[in-house]
């Protein structure tokens, strides 16, 4: 996967996929591949976190429920051979579905793989379309369904995600379409932390200091005590979470 092939498939305009509510877990050494793959998986309507590395994502896994991961296999130090046998080793993790990614194309490392556990198995380079359809097709036979709800309930705080209305005690509360949007992104990824910048994957601002103002603003709207918030919390180096009843 190349940075033409990723301009190449971009779209221009909101996408209605069947990837919308789940979340995935990229994990790749190579920062250019894993932050085209998040980019390319986010407009295909997925969350996606990242991490370069096994120890960063066997942390992750300990915090956060992914519906799928998708695994570098050549990574210095701990490979994703190793990392697959131990997420299959684990009881909370072991019905994770995983797609292991990696530059050898031996039959011999498919079996590898496909041995320890991996639902499948894909060669760099690759096309990323063809990545989200075997995603896609992964979630279909693992079970992995997309969120439902159309309404979210925080307290006195009700937020209907179809309309992008927040209402409290019955009352309407005015939002921007800049909170209305990371509101629904934080509902989505409800009780799992999101990281800072993934949300406001279009904004200039690398610091994440935008999404920290919006997040100041939606705590006055939505919680009782908004200096002692219950359920927009921060989730301290990865970004905030949303925790409704």
């Amino acid at each position: 996967m190349s940075p033409n092939d990723y301009r190449s498939n971009s779209r221009s305009g909101p996408v209605a996929a069947p990837g919308s509510g789940r979340h995935l877990l990229v994990v790749d050494d190579d920062d250019r591949i894993r932050e085209l793959l998040k980019e390319f998986l986010a407009r295909e309507s997925y969350r996606v976190t990242g991490a370069a590395h096994a120890g960063a994502a066997r942390r992750l896994v300990e915090l956060i429920e992914f519906d799928l991961i998708v695994l570098d296999v050549m990574m210095p130090g701990e490979s994703g051979f190793d990392l697959t046998t131990w997420i299959r080793s684990q009881a909370a993790l072991s019905k994770t579905p995983v797609l292991l990614l990696t530059a050898k194309g031996d039959p011999n490392d498919r079996i590898e793989g496909l041995s320890r556990g991996a639902d499948d198995y894909m060669s760099k380079p690759f096309d990323p379309r063809e990545l989200a359809l075997r995603i896609e097709a992964i979630l279909r036979r693992t079970g992995g369904k997309p969120l439902t709800a159309k309404e979210i309930h925080m307290g006195p705080a009700v937020f209907n995600m179809e309309r992008l209305e927040l209402t409290v005690n019955g009352q309407p509360q005015r939002l921007t379409e800049a909170e209305a949007q990371l509101l629904k992104t934080l509902a989505i990824s409800a009780h799992a932390p999101v990281e800072r910048m993934a949300l406001s994957p279009d904004t200039a601002d690398i610091t994440g200091r935008a999404v920290d103002v919006q997040v100041t603003r939606l705590r006055r709207k939505l919680e009782v005590d908004p200096k002692n918030p219950r359920y927009l919390q921060t989730v301290r180096g990865i970004g905030y979470m949303l925790a409704p009843d």
